[in-house]
C-alpha cells in the first residue's frame, strides 16, 4: 500500500468536512528577507521595528498578505493539489499581529461543492481559519477552487454554493490591541497622503512594472510550501494545456500589493477580503503593471486615528494601465487582465 499522498479529489470532499492542515510553520526574519527579495515591498511599518513600535507594535509586524501566503499553502496538499485552477476569494479578515517567532497553523471546512458542466472537474468551497501558537485568528477567509474528479463518470453530488457578502463589514475589521496611528510620521514612510486624502472613485495608476523571472516565482512557490502541481512540476505541466508552470496567484497578488506603494504608501494594514479573481495565467517573463480605484471611504466606529478604504486594485501583464479599460466592448475581462482584487485597507487619518 502507498504511503504517499495523492491529495483529494473532487469526490472526496463532503460537506461539513474538517481538513486539519500539517504543518505548523514558524515564520522567522529569513521568511521576510525573502518576502522582500521577491516582492519589493517598502511599507515602513513592515520594515522597521522602530517605527513600528513608536506606533505600539511588539516590532515590525508581518505583511498581511504574507501571512495569508503562508496559510494558504498549508491548506494546498488538501484542498488544491489536484486543481485545475484557484477561482477567487471572498469574507476575508486579517486578525491579530504576525511577528517573527509566531507559529501559524491552519484548519479549513468545506462549505460548498458543484460539479462543473464538463463533469470532468467540480468546485468545492473552503472556509479556511489561520492561528498562531496562542490559537488566536490571523486570518480567515473563503475560497473556491475547480478541482479534477478522480472518476469523471461518477455520479454528481447536489450542488451547494455557499451565500457569500458583497463585502466585509468594518465593524468586523481587527486593529491590534494597544496600536494608535495618532504619532503617524509621514516622512518616514514616504507619503503625505493620508485616509482624509483619497476620494470614492479616484483611480491610481501605480506606475511602476515588475517583471516575474522563472527562478522568482519558483522560490516563492517553496517558500510559502505550495505543492500544486500546476505550479512547480514542468514535466507534467509540458504536456500540458499551457505547456509550462503557472505562476501561483498569490505571487502576483503580493507584486499588486508592493506596486501599491507608489500611490498607497500609507496602508498600513489589509484588513478584509472581499473579494478576488485570478483573471487570466501568469508565467514567467511576464510583466506585472497594476492600478487601484477607491471604491468606498469609511471611519472606524471609535476611531479617530485610523480609517478605511475599500479598493478595487486589478493588475495587468505586459501592458501598463493609464487609461487601460478592464473589458473589451462585449464585456469580456481583457486578456491582459491577470488579477481583480477587491478588498479593504486601513490609513492613518489627518489629526
Amino acid at each position: 500500500m502507498s504511503k504517499t499522498n495523492s491529495g483529494h479529489f473532487f469526490e472526496d470532499f463532503a460537506l461539513g468536512q474538517e481538513l486539519v492542515h500539517a504543518t505548523p510553520r514558524t515564520v522567522s526574519t529569513g521568511d521576510v528577507a525573502l518576502h522582500t527579495a521577491l516582492y519589493g515591498p517598502r511599507l515602513a511599518l513592515h520594515a522597521s521595528t522602530p517605527f513600528a513600535q513608536a506606533l505600539g507594535y511588539r516590532e515590525a509586524p508581518l505583511d498581511d498578505f504574507m501571512v495569508f501566503h503562508v496559510v494558504f499553502g498549508k491548506t494546498v496538499p488538501d484542498i488544491s493539489l489536484n486543481a485545475v485552477a484557484n477561482l477567487g476569494y471572498a469574507r476575508g479578515r486579517f486578525g491579530v499581529p504576525v511577528y517573527p517567532g509566531d507559529t501559524l497553523s491552519a484548519t479549513s471546512t468545506v462549505i460548498g461543492r458543484k460539479e462543473t458542466s464538463s463533469g470532468k472537474t467540480g468546485v468545492v468551497y473552503v472556509n479556511t481559519v489561520g492561528s498562531n501558537q496562542h490559537g488566536a485568528m490571523v486570518c480567515d477567509y473563503v475560497r473556491w477552487v475547480m478541482v479534477n474528479k478522480r472518476d469523471p463518470a461518477s455520479p454528481a453530488p447536489e450542488a451547494v454554493v455557499p451565500e457569500l457578502p458583497e463585502r466585509v463589514a468594518p465593524e468586523s475589521f481587527v486593529v491590534p490591541e494597544g496600536v494608535s496611528f495618532a504619532g503617524y510620521d509621514t516622512t518616514r514612510s514616504g507619503s503625505p497622503h493620508l485616509w482624509d486624502d483619497y476620494t470614492v472613485g479616484e483611480r491610481i495608476d501605480h506606475v511602476d512594472g515588475m517583471t516575474i523571472e522563472e527562478a522568482e516565482h519558483m522560490m516563492a512557490t517553496r517558500l510559502w510550501q505550495n505543492t500544486a502541481k500546476v505550479h512547480f512540476n514542468q514535466y507534467e505541466q509540458a504536456s500540458g494545456r499551457f505547456g509550462r508552470r503557472l505562476v501561483y496567484g498569490g505571487h502576483v497578488i503580493s507584486l499588486a500589493r508592493s506596486l501599491s506603494f507608489n500611490g498607497l504608501e500609507n496602508a498600513v494594514r489589509v484588513a478584509g477580503l472581499n473579494g478576488g479573481l485570478h483573471c487570466n495565467p501568469t508565467f514567467a517573463g511576464d510583466t506585472i503593471h497594476a492600478w487601484s480605484e477607491v471604491l468606498e471611504s469609511v471611519p472606524l466606529p471609535g476611531r479617530d486615528d485610523v480609517g478605511a478604504l475599500r479598493l478595487r486594485t486589478v493588475a495587468t501583464k505586459d501592458r501598463p494601465c493609464g487609461s487601460f479599460p478592464y473589458r473589451d466592448k462585449e464585456g469580456r475581462i481583457l486578456p491582459e487582465v491577470v488579477l481583480d482584487l477587491d478588498y479593504w485597507i486601513l490609513l492613518p487619518r489627518r489629526r
